[in-house]
């Protein structure tokens, strides 16, 4: 399985820092004017477009060969992500608005987007922790860098292409590691999990992790942003940014900790996770006014994902089944009816009398549902029962 580890550069003055980034801008004006050629003449070959472009590429822009190498590479798979997303109809249908012009304009690069770097012109020192790297002011080297202990862990296995980045100033690069992935074990039951907004995540034990902490910080959120974008300078959008990005790295870490809590309770107790399918929710579920702003904010797939991947890194089994009726229908006799759901967090059901917590409920009939996807060899997504 594919990881990214994150380290963060140390520059050790103000020119190696202004080198990395003139690398930035001129590697980023040289895709996007490579991205309008290949638009152009129609060129989304690798092959093709290099042979047009390469010699050009070089000189207009003070590239290397490799960087230039790099940068071609960079606009075919950007023409690449644009072809698939197309295809899935991410943009929307043929003819709309949004697709027709994804179509007919070229891809712009931002002049702070990622570029990536392969071990020709970067190299990783791990045992100093220092990275000597090209750049248009040429190669530097012994730069420090630094990272989570679970970061520098993955490093030593890293393999293939790593990318600079650079974000309010300071520089970082992403690596990729390629893991062996553990084959799962013959799971003693499923852990179901409930996902929701009041609470994120409920499991079949009982265990509730409520989400009024990240409610609170969005709706402080939501309220600093709404003056912010009353005020419409210049400094209000830098701040807006800020803001945004904090908020995204505020979910992630809470959806890193609550995923991490699962996996672990799964493997302590030898179970499987049964997860609910949530693909294409937003469309599916209709919310009242003052809960939109949550269903849409909070990253329902990114919790997953983070669940998914940590499981597998485990070797805990993960199945995902279809969320229908899972809070309507009675765990203890199945008996299903709309009536059962009292209220947001009080089940009864109407046939056995049975009262449960909701979200537990709901849980409990995923874990089954997740027996019975294990039991018929189904054991990754997108299966469902």
């Amino acid at each position: 399985m594919k990881l990214v580890a994150q380290v963060k550069l140390m520059p050790a003055s103000g020119h190696d820092a202004d080198a990395l980034a003139a690398t930035l801008r001129a590697c980023n004006r040289a895709a996007t004017w490579v991205s309008a050629t290949a638009h152009a003449r129609g060129l989304f070959r690798r092959n093709e477009l290099q042979q047009a472009v390469y010699h050009d590429t070089k000189s207009a822009f003070a590239l290397a060969a490799q960087p230039a190498v790099r940068t071609i590479k960079k606009v075919v798979d950007a023409y690449t992500t644009l072809k698939a997303n197309i295809k899935a109809g991410n943009l929307g249908p043929e003819g709309s608005k949004r697709r027709t012009k994804a179509q007919a304009t070229p891809v712009v690069f931002r002049e702070d987007a990622a570029q990536p770097y392969d071990d020709r012109i970067l190299t990783w020192n791990l045992d100093v922790r220092t990275v000597s790297i090209w750049t248009v002011a040429g190669r530097i080297k012994g730069i420090p860098f630094v990272g989570s202990p679970e970061a520098l862990k993955l490093l030593a296995s890293r393999k293939g292409e790593s990318d600079l980045m650079m974000r309010d100033g300071m520089f970082f690069l992403a690596a990729t590691v390629d893991l062996p992935e553990p084959e799962p074990y013959e799971p003693d039951g499923f852990l179901g999990v409930d996902l929701g907004i009041v609470n994120i995540a409920t499991t079949s034990d009982g265990r509730i992790m409520s989400g009024r902490r990240v409610n609170r910080y969005r709706r402080r959120m939501l309220t600093l942003r709404k003056k912010l974008q009353n005020k419409r300078t210049k400094s209000a959008k830098r701040a807006l940014k800020r803001i945004r990005r904090r908020e995204s790295w505020y979910a992630a870490q809470r959806n890193h900790i609550i995923a991490k809590n699962i996996v672990g309770t799964a493997e302590r107790t030898s179970r499987g996770i049964a997860l609910e399918d949530l693909g294409g929710i937003r469309q599916r579920v209709t919310a009242r006014k003052d809960q939109r702003s949550r269903l849409h904010s909070w990253g329902f797939a990114q919790l997953g994902a983070f669940v998914e991947y940590k499981a597998r890194r485990a070797g805990v089994p993960v199945v995902f089944v279809d969320p229908r009726n899972t809070s309507r229908r009675c765990c203890e006799c199945r008996h299903t009816h709309r009536a059962n759901r009292v209220s947001q967090a009080r089940f009864a059901c109407r046939s056995c009398g049975v009262v449960l917590h909701a979200d537990i409920n709901g849980s409990c009939n995923i874990a089954h549902r997740g027996g019975a996807v294990w039991q018929r060899g189904a054991v990754s997504r997108p299966s469902t029962v």
